[in-house]
């Protein structure tokens, strides 16, 4: 019998000084050059960050948002940097009842209707290394690989392929056929319409151009230069309702990072606006179980993980938006009396019926760095739906996100849509720390599903002591709904044996078996650092086309 714990298809990457782990093979390379060259965690992300930009364009963009966790190992602080971009000041629910929507389209010039946030995260970020950690990699240095790519070509992914193939084949989907928009199709189609196809050179001169602007002038260029004016302008005629000033206005913020204990470590995510109330309040439920008891991957293993988000998920659903419009009650919901609230309501051999959840679908990177000093960043970034808008502003390469699409026109719903307002944010990038120290830095892409792998990471780690890239590999499951999905069920890959899926049958949960490795799962990550020699393991999730590399 292959011991599950040691068992991987892949081997788990180890290094003694810097780690890095992404989606994308050349993000990785880009953000292991500058920890060889002497950069910290924060300089490598931005180089990372910068360069899957462009060389993964269906899953996030320089027209999206990020969030960011950041571990300062001289001041032994954690930081949060929230970067997600907040509604135009025109929008509002009448805009778009008074057009005879009754939601907000998921695609086109009115799904874009929240400010990028994505390079100012990169600037904030930046400035607060180079005065707190120290630079070495000047800001423009640190754009130049993913300049590189957009000017000279990547090779497309059979992700990319896969992706766009989906969304230019379904003329009767109102979230598909992208090729509708200008942008979309100078960018992501070959004269004729054809697709690029896996291992093909793609360039994006635009991008290239605007990536330049920013990394010569700063970010000031994209909120206040000229490349803010052929965004808003650009929209503007084409219905849209950014203003230069929404552009001007934005800023991203610093906040508290929220936490939790479980079974002495403590876990860290951000606050509302992001889910990572959902993902913390998981883990504060399982405290109250031994989940150490439970055989890993048996049924029982799964309906607890799936019913304890149930849990979660329903306080998610009935609080998270921007905390600047509601107070909410986040000691109380993260409270251990709460968890363990939570925890008397879970029926350990029947799957509870819940409301239906919410449909915060989602495409991602996530990736996490180490640096040799200890300094580590879980960071996360994203356009929303794959190819986000589908809307690409003239002469700007910038692909918009459509996040503001989540949002509610109905006025009594906790996530309505309100000017100068941030939505609920699936982003949520996570840490682990044993006695204040980093012991896992990780996160995953997938709607739904981050709060559900984050757990799966941490049980399958911590619980059950699994090889870094065992826990990354491990079948997985997905609860409710994410990228690329239509349907609200428990997914569950095939590699989880029939006699399991039929006892999750027998106690009521409605099972639908995906393929073995599916990307529907998330491209999850992680990173380890032994708590005395400070070795680093890290994994890539082969569900994706990542790669851990350390020196």
């Amino acid at each position: 019998m292959v011991d599950k714990k040691k068992h991987a298809y892949r081997a788990t990457t180890m290094a003694p000084s810097g780690m890095i782990t992404t989606p994308h093979y050349l993000a990785s390379q880009a953000g292991i050059n500058v920890l060889q060259n002497g950069g910290n965690a924060v300089e490598a992300a931005i180089a990372a960050a910068s360069t899957i930009a462009v060389v993964y364009p269906h899953m996030n963009s320089i027209g999206g948002d990020n969030f960011w966790l950041i571990y300062n190992a001289k001041t032994k602080e954690v930081k949060a940097l929230n970067s997600s971009g907040r509604s135009g000041e025109e929008a509002t629910i009448p805009f778009y009842q008074e057009q005879g929507y009754t939601s907000i389209p998921v695609r086109g010039y009115l799904s874009a209707n929240t400010v990028p946030g994505a390079v100012a995260g990169w600037d904030k970020a930046y400035e607060y290394a180079k005065e707190h950690v120290g630079s070495t990699f000047s800001w423009k240095d640190l754009l130049q690989s993913a300049i590189s790519y957009a000017k000279d070509g990547f090779p497309v992914t059979p992700s990319q392929e896969y992706w766009t193939n989906v969304n230019v084949n379904m003329e009767d989907n109102q979230f598909r056929y992208l090729q509708r928009y200008d942008g979309f199709k100078r960018t992501f189609l070959k004269s004729g319409d054809s697709l690029y196809k896996a291992g093909e050179l793609m360039k994006q001169p635009y991008l290239a151009t605007t990536l330049e602007a920013i990394a010569e002038e700063g970010s000031q260029v994209f909120y206040e230069g000229e490349l803010a004016k052929k965004i808003v302008a650009d929209l503007q005629v084409n219905g849209g309702m950014l203003t230069l000033n929404d552009f001007k206005n934005h800023h991203s913020d610093w906040v508290d990072p929220i936490s939790v204990d479980y079974r002495g470590y403590t876990a860290y995510n951000l606050p509302p606006n992001t889910q990572g109330m959902a993902s913390l309040s998981i883990l504060n439920i399982l405290n109250n179980f031994d989940v150490q008891s439970i055989e890993e991957g048996s049924a029982e293993y799964y309906h607890l993980l799936v019913e304890v988000t149930k849990q979660a998920f329903a306080d998610r659903d009935k609080w998270l938006t921007d905390p600047d419009f509601v107070d909410i009650p986040l000691d109380q919901l993260l409270s251990k009396s709460h968890g363990m609230e939570l925890a008397n309501r879970i029926h350990q051999q029947q799957s509870q019926v819940m409301k239906k959840q919410l449909d915060p679908k989602g495409d991602t990177v996530w990736f996490g760095v180490v640096d040799k000093e200890g300094n580590a960043v879980s960071f996360i970034q994203s356009i929303y739906h794959d190819f986000g808008s589908g809307i690409i502003p003239k002469d700007t390469g910038v692909l918009l996100q459509n996040r503001g699409s989540f949002f509610s026109l109905d006025r009594d719903h906790i996530n309505c849509l309100k000017p100068n307002k941030r939505t609920f944010h699936t982003l949520n990038p996570a840490m682990l720390f044993n006695e204040n120290n980093p012991y896992l830095v990780y996160g995953t892409m997938g709607g739904e599903g981050q709060p559900q792998t984050q757990a799966a990471l941490v049980t399958r780690i911590v619980d059950y002591q699994f090889d870094i890239q065992a826990a990354i590999e491990a079948p997985r499951w997905l609860y409710g709904r994410t990228w690329g999905a239509s349907s609200n069920n428990l997914k569950i890959e095939s590699r989880v044996p029939e006699k399991t899926i039929q006892l999750l049958k027998d106690a009521g949960h409605d099972i639908e078996v995906v393929d073995e490795f599916t990307d529907v799962m998330g491209h999850a990550g992680a990173i380890a650092i032994h708590p005395e020699t400070k070795m680093k393991y890290g994994g890539a999730d082969p569900r994706g086309d990542g790669a851990a590399m350390g020196y």
